[in-house]
């Protein structure tokens, strides 16, 4: 059996009251939680005007990601389809807002009121075909386009994930910039096999000159050096600006004379279309006038 806990059940089932007990009493995972969450925090690059914002923690589970936020002073609503964890949530008394919701399905917010976003470990769950009504493609489409929908403008998500490979990670990204968001991939540790984090830094609003990543960290912790480094040396991948070339037609300065043509129409043929037969006419160039 698979040791990823999104191949073995669908989260709901997954998360019932042993394992979410289990998983939010390991202290192990308490500190991982805690990490990855004020780094999804730093990459929100929110303002120090000392206003509390209202952020999202999309798959907030027992609510050990939310307990960061509401150390910065944030006012948080967490989601979650796993009911043993939120009842967890409850016992421990968060202080975030929380719903029992599946994100594949839309977030359901008021658009444009939320600040920022973050979500630990949770947005590779939508690329699992668990049951025969879900579509990866359609959940990844509805929970994207629904983010985009309730954040204010030009504010950002800090999505930390664990792809299970390169075409995962491919379609998680196309389904983000599809939606309508900016920004990219941001790798911390991208040289360590078991150190290296992936985020997907988002921005809400169009990609502009000013549209910027965040640097990721290196082995020590640091930034990456921004000195005489690409996107790929310092562990961001930017899409910001991408676009697909358009296709360039093949012309040639014969074109499509006679032997193109009789070659299509036998084409033809063999699939059971009706063809008028080939005479000596067939191909020729018509004359510019009669």
């Amino acid at each position: 059996m698979s040791s990823r806990p999104e191949l073995q059940a669908p989260p709901e089932f997954f998360y019932n009251d042993t394992e979410a007990r289990k998983y939010t009493t390991s202290s192990r995972i308490i500190e991982i939680q805690a990490k990855l969450s004020e780094r999804a925090l730093e990459l929100l690059a929110l303002p120090d005007d000392g206003v509390p914002k209202i952020l999202l923690d999309i798959g907030c589970g027992s609510g050990l990601s939310g307990e960061t936020l509401s150390e910065s002073g944030h006012h948080w609503i967490g989601l979650d389809i796993s009911q043993s964890m939120l009842d967890i949530a409850l016992e421990r008394e968060t202080e975030g807002d929380l719903l029992l919701s599946d994100v594949g399905q839309g977030l359901g917010l008021r658009h444009g009121v939320i600040d920022g976003a973050i979500s630990i470990s949770a947005i590779q769950w939508l690329c699992n075909a668990d049951k025969t009504v879900n579509n990866p493609r359609l959940r990844l489409k509805a929970f994207f386009s629904s983010l985009y929908r309730c954040l204010t403008r030009g504010a950002r998500a800090a999505l930390q994930l664990y792809p299970e490979n390169q075409a995962q990670l491919e379609m998680i990204t196309t389904a983000a910039m599809a939606a309508g968001f900016a920004g990219g991939l941001v790798v911390d540790y991208p040289h360590s096999t078991r150190a290296k984090k992936y985020f997907l830094c988002l921005i809400c609003g169009p990609p502009s000159i000013t549209t910027t990543l965040p640097k990721a960290k290196g082995e020590h912790g640091e930034s990456c050096s921004e000195e005489g480094s690409s996107d790929e040396d310092d562990g961001t991948v930017n899409v910001a600006g991408r676009r697909r070339p358009r296709k360039k037609q093949k012309i040639t300065k014969k074109g499509k004379g006679r032997e193109w043509l009789l070659k299509k129409k036998e084409q033809m043929r063999r699939k059971g279309h009706t063809v008028p037969p080939d005479t000596r006419y067939s191909g020729r160039k018509r004359k510019a006038r009669f």
